[in-house]
């Protein structure tokens, strides 16, 4: 499911990523992107440390 994936390249990373930046690395839709990141936001799993950006909680 896209949400794994987005968090898989967001750990991968190890920096705080936009949402371009993880579409165009996880070679997915903008759009799907946003939508897992949403779950993920609720979920409680990312974090923004800075504006636009966010990374997995450690």
């Amino acid at each position: 499911m896209s949400v794994e994936k987005v968090l898989e390249v967001m750990t991968a990373s190890g920096k705080p990523m936009k949402a371009g930046e993880i579409a165009a690395a996880a070679g997915m839709d903008k759009k799907e992107v946003d939508k897992a990141m949403n779950v993920l936001k609720k979920e409680g799993k990312i974090v923004s440390p800075v504006r636009c950006a966010w990374e997995p909680v450690r």
